[in-house]
């Protein structure tokens, strides 16, 4: 039974969540299926068994083929309008609020059942910007997930931005006086946070943040190289009359957009992509859209391209983007400089953010120490290239990419 009530540090990731808290001094990471300390941000809703799958067992569910809905990338829905509509799950009219209240709800009793805690206090992770600098939605989004929490079980809710967490376990162990640069690459942000340690703890010079992560780009990479497998710039002739029009790329967008794939599965978009069969001049490539759509393959077509972008990134010999699920002997050959060409766009992003907080502190690359990356996205090499351009006198670090904002949440916990 629970007897003593502490404070719990919750790192709510668009790809992966962790939690932990404080035990003999240090952070201590709760453990999760299978002895892992991060959790897969997905759900799945059996149809069968008319239960709500989380993490790895939601994976599973997905790829084993079972009828069902899955979800992932909900962090990104914060701040929007979707956020508190009503959505049919299951046997249940429900809000993305009470969904990812379910989700932080099992982080919570994971945690206690661990412990024989209480936890009621929460210090939850925050990207430096959940949408943009002076974007309307950055308030609201706090508050949808000060909402979760919430409905989740937890009665006092804090936040603490997530490079700042990072420096903060990053800069307990370091020497003083050194300033430091916290990249946290993660599936839906990126965040730059400026440093400088001392006897008393971790000094936050500057915070910036730009709205590109990881699911970023996975949709790039779709986008560019695995839609037009599926139609994407192909010509639909006209219904009536002579001519043609290029097929909308609204819905090859939303296919490679891991949060807007749940909302590809409707009849009005099936139909819609019917009729973009009979009209087109490559049926093919068309059909293969219409069968993803039939079948609620999307997701598992998203899962191909990320891997496809590991493989590529970790000079895999002849990487590719295995699609035979969805059509035997269709593998699409990726090379890294093709994986480095389609991320242009984000790079030179990512270098203007680096740049940007310098500016705000005031200071020059040659100034900062050390780079210390964090979050899964950082480990591309075209992030870290781009810092070391930009820092070629720094040390880099990297160094518990997946857990580093848990500890210093954690660490952080119990003074809020």
């Amino acid at each position: 039974m629970a007897t003593k009530s502490t404070a719990l540090g919750i790192d709510f990731g668009t790809s992966n969540s962790a939690a932990g808290f404080m035990r003999d001094g240090r952070p201590h990471l709760v453990t999760f299926a299978n002895g892992q300390t991060t959790l897969p941000t997905t759900f799945f809703f059996d149809y069968d068994t008319r239960k709500t799958l989380l993490g790895e067992p939601a994976n599973r569910a997905l790829l084993a083929g079972e009828e069902g809905r899955f979800m992932r990338a909900l962090k990104r829905v914060l701040g929007t309008t979707l956020m508190h509509e009503k959505r049919q799950i299951l046997n249940q009219r429900v809000t993305f609020v009470e969904i990812i209240a379910r989700f932080l709800n099992h982080i919570k009793i994971q945690a206690e059942a661990e412990t024989g805690l209480t936890f009621d206090r929460v210090l939850s992770g925050r990207p430096v910007v959940f949408h943009g600098t002076n974007d309307p939605r950055e308030a609201q989004a706090q508050e949808d997930l000060r909402a979760c929490y919430l409905a989740a079980g937890f009665s006092d809710v804090a936040f603490m931005d997530e490079p700042e967490a990072a420096a903060i376990a990053s800069g307990a162990l370091e020497n003083t006086g050194e300033t430091g640069l916290i990249v946290d690459i993660g599936g839906g942000t990126s965040d730059f946070s400026l440093f400088k340690t001392s006897s008393t703890g971790v000094e936050i010079l500057a915070n910036h943040g730009v709205r590109i992560g990881g699911t970023d780009f996975d949709r790039a990479l779709s986008f560019s190289q695995v839609m037009p497998l599926f139609g994407r710039d192909t010509l639909l002739r006209n219904a009536i009359g002579d001519g043609t029009l290029p097929a909308p790329n609204a819905i090859f967008h939303d296919l490679a957009t891991w949060e807007k794939i749940p909302f590809l599965y409707t009849a009005q978009t099936r139909r819609m992509v019917a009729d973009m069969h009979r009209q087109a001049q490559e049926p093919a490539k068309i059909g293969r859209l219409v069968s993803v759509l039939q079948d609620e393959l999307g997701h598992e077509l998203a899962f191909e391209v990320e891997r496809g972008k590991i493989a590529a990134n970790n000079g895999e010999a002849a990487p590719s983007i295995n699609l035979q699920e969805l059509e035997s002997g269709l593998i699409l050959p990726l090379a890294s400089d093709v994986l480095d060409d389609v991320l242009a766009a984000h790079t030179a992003n990512l270098r203007q953010g680096a740049l940007d907080v310098l500016n705000m502190a005031g200071l020059g690359a040659s100034q900062v120490d050390r780079i210390v990356y964090v979050g899964g996205s950082s480990l591309l090499k075209v992030v870290s290239g781009t810092m070391a351009d930009i820092f070629p006198q720094a040390q880099h670090t990297v160094s518990e990419v997946f857990t580093a904002v848990t500890d210093g949440l954690a660490l952080a916990a119990e003074h809020h």
